[in-house]
C-alpha cells in the first residue's frame, strides 16, 4: 500500500468511526458508527426543542466482552454491549432530569427498533440551555451517512482478480429483502471479501427494514448458496432514509 493509499484508508476509517457489535456475539453482524448515529440522531420520539450535540458509541466493558461466532471485520468492537454518550442543548422550560430520561428513551428505542443494537448504558450530558427562539428552530439535520465508494467489481482478497465467488456471493446478498445495495467502506472498493472460506460482506440496508434482520436474513442466504462457505460477516455500512 502507498503513502496515499494509506492515508485515504485512515480517512475513511475515521470518517466512518468504529464499527459497533450488531447484536450479540452468535449474529456475525458490526455496523459502522457513522451509520447508527444517523440512525440515532433521527430518533422519532425526541422530545421537541431539544438540540442534540456529540453522539458517541463504545463497548461498554470491553474486557467481558465475548469473542465474536465468526471472524470479525479489521479493528471491530467484540460484541459487548454498547455505551451511547451524548450531549443535548435544550430550553429551560421543563425540568433537565425529565427531558434527558426523554432523549434517553428515544435513543433506546431506535437503538432495539431501528438497528437491533444491545445497549446496556445511556451517558447523557447538558451541554446548554436554549432560548424560545432556538428551541422552536428545527435542527439541522446531520449530514446523512455515506456507504462508500460506489460499487466495484468484487475481488478474492488473495489474488486481487475478479471471482466467480465473491460475484455469487454478491448477486445472492442483492437478492434479500432489504439490502439497498453493496456499500464497501473498509479502505478498498470491494463490497465482497473471500479469505480461506470466510466471508466479509459490506452492504448498506433500505428504508423500513430493521438492520440487523436484514443482515441475518443475508448471513442465511449466503451460506445456504453456492459457493459454499464456511463463515459469513455482515458490516453495514449505510442506514439509508425513506
Amino acid at each position: 500500500m502507498t503513502a496515499n493509499q494509506w492515508a485515504q484508508a485512515v480517512r475513511t476509517q475515521l470518517g466512518i468511526g468504529r464499527l459497533l457489535p450488531l447484536g450479540g456475539p452468535a449474529d456475525g453482524s458490526w455496523i459502522t458508527e457513522q451509520a447508527a448515529a444517523g440512525v440515532l440522531r433521527r430518533a422519532a420520539g425526541t422530545p421537541p426543542g431539544v438540540r442534540l450535540g456529540s453522539l458517541r458509541l463504545s463497548v461498554a466493558d470491553p474486557d467481558r466482552a465475548p469473542d465474536p461466532a465468526v471472524p470479525a471485520p479489521p479493528s471491530a468492537l467484540p460484541p459487548g454491549p454498547l455505551r451511547i454518550e451524548a450531549d443535548f442543548a435544550a430550553a429551560g422550560d421543563r425540568p433537565l432530569l425529565t427531558v434527558a430520561d426523554q432523549v434517553r428513551a428515544a435513543l433506546l428505542e431506535a437503538s432495539v427498533r431501528e438497528l437491533g443494537l444491545v445497549v446496556a448504558v445511556v451517558d447523557l450530558q447538558v451541554s446548554g440551555l436554549l432560548d424560545t427562539d432556538e428551541a422552536g428552530a428545527p435542527q439541522a439535520p446531520a449530514p446523512a451517512p455515506s456507504g462508500g465508494p460506489p460499487t466495484a467489481p468484487v475481488t478474492d482478497e488473495r489474488s486481487g482478480a475478479t471471482q466467480d465467488g465473491a460475484a455469487g456471493i454478491a448477486a445472492v446478498t442483492l437478492g434479500v429483502a432489504g439490502v439497498a445495495r453493496l456499500a464497501p467502506a473498509l479502505g478498498s472498493s470491494r463490497p465482497v471479501r473471500l479469505t480461506d472460506g470466510h466471508a466479509l460482506i459490506q452492504l448498506a440496508t433500505a428504508p423500513g427494514h430493521r438492520a440487523l434482520d436484514v443482515s441475518a436474513a443475508v448471513r442465511q442466504a449466503v451460506t445456504a448458496a453456492p459457493p459454499a462457505v464456511s463463515t459469513v460477516a455482515v458490516l453495514v455500512t449505510a442506514v439509508e432514509q425513506g
